[in-house]
């Protein structure tokens, strides 16, 4: 990029190629060079933002981690509407699958970046937590509404939940059969769950 231009959202857009690089070539790829090359700006715009490149992988991670605790906030409101199984798989696609899949594999990768999120958003906020926790609030609203079997533990199905989405990104990674997965997944766990809604 020339100098002089300014550059619109520098932090985002170097979020975005740092995605791109991830989802493209995998972690063991992601160089500033790489990033800044992919986001087609200078090297030294990355460090204008963030103190060594570490630093901008964990702003990375803790900004993603924000957006998937806001895209399934909403989830547990949704008790009493439509199904438990339609609930759940929109969950899947309310979330970008190019980024839980450069998620999961940047915190697979650097399993430290997990805590150093955790230090600045709280415990249990990186990656598909707040998605697991959301989950689990979702399923023990249905239960008291008996829309899920009082024996069904709402915190083991959450977990399986999140552990899908995880599995299948990683697996299959942003082609249309994820979604497809997703769906069917969801729709295994809940077989037999009642569909009657308020």
């Amino acid at each position: 990029m020339p100098r002089g231009v300014a550059t619109p959202e520098p932090r985002q857009q170097l979020f975005a190629a740092v995605e791109r690089v991830i989802v493209g070539d995998g972690p063991s790829r992601l160089t500033s060079r790489a990033v800044t090359r992919e986001a087609g700006v200078a090297t030294g715009l990355l460090f204008t933002h963030f103190t060594n490149f570490d630093d901008f992988l964990v702003g990375y991670a803790v900004d993603r981690s924000f957006q998937i605790a806001g895209a399934v906030a909403g989830l547990p409101a949704r008790a009493g509407a439509a199904t438990v199984a339609e609930n759940l798989g929109e969950v899947g696609q309310a979330l970008p699958l190019s980024m839980l899949l450069a998620m999961a594999r940047l915190l697979a990768y650097r399993p430290g970046t997990t805590a150093s999120v955790e230090a600045v958003l709280g415990p249990g906020t990186a990656g598909l937590q707040p998605l697991e926790q959301a989950t689990a609030r979702y399923l023990a609203a249905e239960q008291r509404l008996g829309r899920v079997p009082a024996g069904t533990d709402p915190d083991a199905l959450a977990l399986a939940v999140a552990g899908v989405l995880q599995h299948v990104v990683l697996s299959y990674g942003t082609s249309p059969a994820a979604a497809t997965r997703i769906r069917r997944a969801m729709a295994a766990l809940t077989e037999g769950f009642p569909a009657v809604t308020r």
